[in-house]
């Protein structure tokens, strides 16, 4: 959990500002991070639309509280939330060609908010529809902080995210459980891509 709360509560919240009554895109539902934010967003009271592959992970995430999950092998997300009005915020693990349909779904003061490359890092985009519609692009990855800043996280999490959990409104899904002498099954089972939640070694 803290792994995730952390990259959560620090890049959709603090650098993504999102707030109650605002929306979110969060891809990757099906990750240890995608369901984190979908529970985070929902319990900090925004509207989420989720991204996943299969129709299993759809129905979970659904289940998990998102608003809206498009299902990328049928359906295209950025006509999706495009129609449905655009989000505030986008999390997004992916990078490659997802960087120019986020750009396209952000409404006018938007923020993208970029943790991963699983797509690729090296993207293209225009910068005049950034311009137009006042958009604010960050990224950032926890490693590397140094302990005060991470002391200073901590705290704000203490104070506004850990009453969700003490509440019961942020319970992590867990997928599967391994034994630790069988690490090597667990990590070929995250690369598959066929958990929703998160993986766990156990001594």
């Amino acid at each position: 959990m803290p792994e995730t709360l952390f990259t959560v509560f620090a890049n959709l919240f603090e650098r993504g500002r999102l707030a109650a009554g605002e929306s979110a895109l969060i891809h990757g539902a099906n990750s240890g991070i995608g369901v984190t934010a979908i529970l985070m967003a929902k319990a900090a009271g925004a509207k989420v639309f989720a991204t996943c592959r299969g129709m299993e992970k759809a129905a979970n995430a659904r289940a998990l509280g998102a608003d809206v999950v498009i299902d990328v092998q049928t359906e295209d997300f950025a006509g999706v939330v495009e129609t449905a009005g655009g989000v505030d915020v986008v999390l997004d693990i992916i990078g490659g060609d997802y960087f120019g349909r986020n750009i396209q779904v952000l409404k006018t003061d938007g923020r993208l908010v970029q943790i991963a490359t699983l797509g690729g890092a090296i993207v293209q985009t225009d910068l005049l529809q950034m311009m137009f519609k006042r958009l604010t692009l960050t990224a950032s990855t926890l490693r590397g902080r140094h302990a005060d800043e991470k002391a200073r996280l901590t705290a704000a999490i203490r104070a506004e995210a850990w009453p969700w959990v003490e509440a019961g409104r942020l319970r992590l899904p867990v997928d599967r459980r391994f034994p630790l002498a069988e690490a090597a099954a667990a990590h070929r089972w995250l690369e598959s891509g066929s958990q929703f939640g998160k993986v766990i070694l156990i001594p």
